[in-house]
């Protein structure tokens, strides 16, 4: 028997536990929205109680979105998630389209985190400001090398920074909760204030807001292929991630709340840096730069840990260049790893992330859709599948899924028309595409 760790040129390694599926699920779902969001939320819904019950709804959503995911990652163990579910569920087309829309998608993602951060350290560090998109660049670049030593360290990275992230927020919100405001903390319908427009369009825009910093829920579902036991490890992953993201996510729109008047929490872009201002005055506002950089910090390592894999499932089908699988000594897929980041910084050159990172929303939606299709479709054709965990509440939840995830999407194209056009734009060139890659890979 050939040992567990022992590498092939195309092979992953099964080094991976319940320790990193909670800390990839915390480092690739929670970012910069939690400390940047509320405040948008506030003045969108207008009082307290309507926020918090928007932010444990869309929770509730990436809770049962796990449920339904968790089948399909044990049922089919293998790197790539979404990509991999389509596939086996549609066929190479339909498998194609979302595998290359997921790893453009984070691309995207990638380049955005990385510019982002760029910005936060010309912050700390105002001579800086003319070089962002090279920090930005060297950013990516110094995680690429850092990420070529092996999964072993790469994994205990993420763990470490997922746990910096988990603890600074936990913090944040103690040191909120022991200010004695001078007004405290009331839930009743007289803590409000107005609202632009009709209360349903905010209630709708929020949503889509508080949707989008829960994205990362499925991240564990990458590295099945590489857990060491997938079907106990990554029910375990996705559930205790998940939980802890809500608690986060909730506890951490108390303690704004708690130091903030709705009225400023309305007006305010970075929320946590004004509440830490109230807290300690206006130097202690770069604590939560600090923060907010660890956060991106374990964004990015999360992402270009996974989107290779994408690109790596997608080439071992023959739907890609073969050179794509190829894997290192360390678990690492190289050459995968290193277009994903050159991708990500011909977009940081050319300065195309942050209207790409628009068009990735619309793809993000599109796989969740899709994972759900597959659910529902490998029931019904696949029933020889093993299932060592079973979605809970099926079919009802899983078409619940389906019907909201395609409502979402329905948003996403109504709230920014012409990203989507350029995402419709290339699903329909994705067909040529397809062909041209199956002819290039024909024996």
């Amino acid at each position: 028997m050939t040992p567990p760790e022992t590498n092939r040129p195309s092979q992953l390694l099964r080094l991976l536990g319940v320790g990193f599926g909670v800390a990839v699920t915390i480092g690739g779902t929670i970012g910069t929205g939690i400390l940047r969001r509320p405040g948008t939320i506030a003045q969108e819904l207008g009082q307290p109680s309507l926020a918090l019950l928007v932010w444990a709804l869309v929770g509730v959503y990436a809770l049962i979105g796990s449920l339904q995911v968790i089948e399909l990652g044990t049922m089919i163990p293998k790197a790539g998630a979404w990509y991999v579910f389509a596939r086996r569920a549609f066929g190479d087309y339909v498998g194609f389209v979302i595998g290359i829309s997921s790893w453009l998608g984070s691309i995207a993602a990638m380049a955005f985190g990385a510019a982002v951060m760029g910005e936060y350290i010309a912050l700390l560090v105002p001579p800086l400001t003319a070089y962002i998109k090279v920090i930005a660049i060297g950013i990516l670049l110094a995680f690429t090398a850092f990420h070529l030593i092996g999964v072993r360290l790469a994994s205990r990275a993420q763990e470490v920074m997922s746990f910096i992230k988990a603890v600074g927020l936990l913090a944040f919100v103690v040191v909120c909760f022991a200010y004695t405001p001078d007004e405290p903390l009331q839930f009743s319908g007289d803590n409000t204030i107005p609202i632009e427009g009709s209360l349903l369009v905010g209630i709708l825009a929020a949503l889509q807001s508080v949707f989008y910093t829960y994205d990362g829920w499925h991240t564990a579902a990458y590295f099945t292929e590489e857990d060491i036991n997938p079907n106990k490890n990554l029910p375990r992953s996705m559930m205790i991630g998940v939980l802890l993201i809500i608690g986060i996510y909730l506890l951490v729109n108390l303690a704004l709340f708690h130091v903030l008047p709705i009225e400023q929490l309305a007006k305010s872009k970075l929320p946590a840096a004004d509440a830490v201002q109230v807290l300690f005055g206006p130097a202690s506002a770069k604590v939560v730069t600090l923060l907010l950089m660890i956060s991106i910090m374990g964004i990015i390592n999360a992402q270009i840990m996974f989107n290779p894999r994408v690109l790596f499932a997608i080439s071992r089908d023959g739907l890609f260049a073969r050179l794509f699988t190829r894997v290192n000594a360390g678990g690492t897929p190289a050459p995968a790893m290193f277009l994903t980041v050159a991708m990500s910084i011909l977009m940081i050159v050319t300065g195309t992330y942050s209207k790409l990172s628009d068009v990735a929303s619309f793809f993000f939606v599109l796989c969740y859709a899709a994972a759900f299709a597959s659910l529902i479709r490998l029931r019904k054709t696949a029933p020889e599948l093993p299932r060592p965990v079973r979605a809970w509440g099926y079919p009802f939840t899983t078409w619940l899924m389906l019907l909201a995830s395609l409502a979402f999407l329905v948003g996403v194209i109504y709230s920014d028309l012409y990203s989507s056009a350029y995402a419709v734009g290339f699903i329909i060139l994705s067909y040529p595409l397809f062909l041209l890659v199956k002819r290039l890979n024909r024996p």
